[in-house]
């Protein structure tokens, strides 16, 4: 069947976007979707042990979260340009989103010492700048200076619902509690790895499951929307993926032994799909994903998925009609707004088993 861009949007009252995360994290709620059968059960986060099996293997994506958004001045008039960071291009440059009037050969004035250049309009809606700093002394000034990459409509939602925040920490919350230093790069948060805590992977490690990580950096791939109306036509943005060796050896056993892999989050289940699609022969994988998943697409080695509630006509919403059936999926959501489900990035979860 071809599907086209309306038919993958649904109506969300703006009540049920989350704007927080739940306390504790594990303690959202949790709908359960059987793929088989389309049946739903609905649970609390930490209840997801239940439905995993011994030898079952849950893969996370370890990328860490950068706080990617930035605010700089015009040299020279000191008008205002907003910078989200979108994919590291090199030891100094990067690929961004600007808000603000800007054109190339602009020098953006961030303080503190760093500056940028705009090199060039991909006309795709990115920017490349070239940075005053590389590597470890960049890094450490986006550190310093940016703030966490937020979803507009978390933040266009709190300042509707005039929410005081004082005691959320974004930089804490839009984070997985296993996210690797080493793997520091993501403009947004594999937000399905946001309901885990450590007590509860612990508890999972204790039953048998096994924990494979992998690496995806969350870039416009993940959040950019389709504007297509035939959503054949939409193009990915790439995404840098790495899965060790040790990995793909791991999962092609359990594979073998015919245990579930468990992707959590999209993210995941994108980067598994890629790789198990043209595995090397030897060797990690290392290259840039643009594959995009919709409904008709034979999953390779993805056999269950941990998910949030995902925004309307969104490639993340068409993946997960594609791993359990566009009609499974639209039920799930009319029953998750009629029980008041929270939604999206700080909101409830999915398991689809």
């Amino acid at each position: 069947m071809k599907y086209s861009l309306k038919d993958f949007d649904y109506d969300l009252p703006d009540s049920l976007i989350a704007t927080h995360p739940a306390k504790p994290r594990d303690h959202s709620r949790l709908l359960v979707l059987d793929k088989k059968t389309g049946a739903i059960e609905h649970k609390k986060f930490f209840e997801i042990i239940d439905h995993l099996n011994e030898g079952d293997v849950l893969v996370m994506n370890d990328s860490k979260v950068i706080p990617a958004r930035l605010f700089a001045g015009k040299a020279g008039t000191g008008g205002k340009v907003e910078v989200l960071l979108h994919k590291k291009l090199g030891t100094d440059s990067w690929q961004c989103l600007l808000g603000g009037r800007v054109k190339e050969g602009l020098q953006l004035e961030f303080g503190r010492g760093l500056s940028a250049q705009v090199e060039k309009n991909n006309e795709d809606g990115t920017w490349d700048l070239k940075f005053n700093k590389k590597e470890d002394s960049l890094m450490e000034a986006i550190i310093r200076l940016g703030e966490m990459p937020l979803p507009p409509y978390i933040v266009s939602q709190r300042k509707i619902k005039k929410e005081k925040l004082k005691n959320i920490s974004d930089k804490k919350n839009y984070q997985t509690v296993y996210a690797n230093d080493g793997k520091a790069g993501s403009v947004a948060a594999p937000t399905a790895g946001l309901h885990f805590t450590p007590k509860l992977i612990d508890k999972i490690l204790a039953k048998g499951i096994k924990i494979e990580y992998i690496t995806l950096y969350v870039g416009l791939g993940t959040f950019a929307p389709v504007k297509e109306d035939d959503i054949s036509k939409h193009k990915m943005h790439a995404e840098w993926v790495e899965i060790a060796q040790s990995t793909i050896k791991n999962l092609q056993s359990s594979i073998r032994n015919k245990k579930r892999v468990i992707a959590v989050g999209t993210t995941s289940a994108r980067a598994l799909e890629a790789c198990f699609s043209d595995l090397p022969k030897k060797g990690a994988f290392k290259d840039w994903v643009d594959i995009f998943i919709t409904p008709g697409y034979k999953f390779k080695i993805v056999d269950g998925l941990i998910t949030n509630f995902h925004l309307p006509k969104s490639t993340l919403l068409m993946l997960v009609s594609a791993l359990v059936g566009k009609a499974n999926i639209d039920k799930a959501y009319v029953e998750a707004v009629k029980k008041k489900y929270r939604f999206y990035s700080y909101g409830d979860a999915m398991f689809i088993s």
